[in-house]
C-alpha cells in the first residue's frame, strides 16, 4: 500500500498544530513541523540558524518578485552567490518535504507543503481555522497575552503566513480549492477534527 501524507495549514490560534500532533499519534504517522529545518540544514550543510532566521523574518520578503520566485523544484548549487538566499532555503525545505512524502506516512504542518506536494494522490491537504474570538481565547490562554495583544499577534502571524505562501506559490493561502478539507475548530474541538480527517481518509482510500 502506498504511504499516506497529511499536510496541515492553519490560522494562528486555531489549534491546527495540536490537531496535527494528535492526528499523527492516532494514526501512528511521523510528525514534521520545524523538524524540517533541522533536516534541511543537515542535508544542505547550511546552518540551521539561517533556516530559523529566514523562517522568523519571512514577512519582509518583497512580494513584487513573486512572478520570478515561484518554486520550481531545483536547489541552487553551493558555488552560487544565492546558495544561502531565502529562495534556496525554501527550496531545500521543499526538497525534504518531497522526500518525506515519497517514503513514509507522515503529517506535515505548514511550509507550503500542500502546494509543494500538489497533484500527488497519496496526499490529503487540510486547512484548519476558527472564528477570531476562539483564536483570541486560545492565544490569550496559551501565550499569556491580553485581549489586545492576542488580536495583534494573530493578525501579524496570519498575514505573515499568507504573504509567505503567496511569495513562493503565487496562490492565496486560504483558497479552499487548495485543500481537501477545511475544518473549523470553533465548531469542533481538535479531537473531533481528527475523527473527521480519519473518516475522510478511510472513505477516500477504502479501495487500496
Amino acid at each position: 500500500m502506498e504511504n499516506r501524507v497529511i499536510t496541515i495549514a492553519r490560522s494562528y490560534g486555531s489549534g491546527g498544530r495540536k490537531m496535527g500532533r494528535l492526528l499523527a499519534k492516532e494514526l501512528g504517522y511521523e510528525y514534521y513541523d520545524r523538524e524540517i529545518l533541522r533536516i534541511a540544514s543537515d542535508e544542505s550543510g547550511i546552518s540551521e540558524e539561517l533556516f530559523n532566521q529566514a523562517d522568523e523574518t519571512r514577512q519582509h520578503m518583497p512580494l513584487f518578485r513573486i512572478a520570478r520566485e515561484l518554486y520550481s523544484g531545483e536547489v541552487i548549487p553551493p558555488d552560487s552567490d544565492d546558495f544561502i538566499s531565502n529562495e534556496n532555503l525554501f527550496r531545500y525545505q521543499a526538497k525534504i518535504i518531497r522526500e518525506l512524502a515519497a517514503t513514509r506516512n507522515c503529517v506535515i504542518v505548514g511550509r507550503c507543503a500542500n502546494f509543494i506536494l500538489r497533484g500527488r494522490e497519496n496526499v490529503t491537504n487540510v486547512f484548519v481555522t476558527a472564528p477570531v474570538v476562539d483564536c483570541v481565547r486560545r492565544v490569550m490562554e496559551n501565550d499569556g497575552l491580553s485581549l489586545e495583544e492576542a488580536e495583534k499577534k494573530i493578525k501579524k502571524i496570519d498575514k505573515r503566513r499568507a504573504d509567505y505562501f503567496k511569495y513562493f506559490t503565487g496562490r492565496q493561502w486560504h483558497d479552499a480549492a487548495l485543500y481537501d478539507l477545511c475544518l473549523n475548530t470553533g465548531h469542533m474541538d481538535e479531537h473531533k477534527c481528527v475523527d473527521v480527517v480519519r473518516a475522510y481518509m478511510d472513505a477516500r482510500f477504502s479501495e487500496d
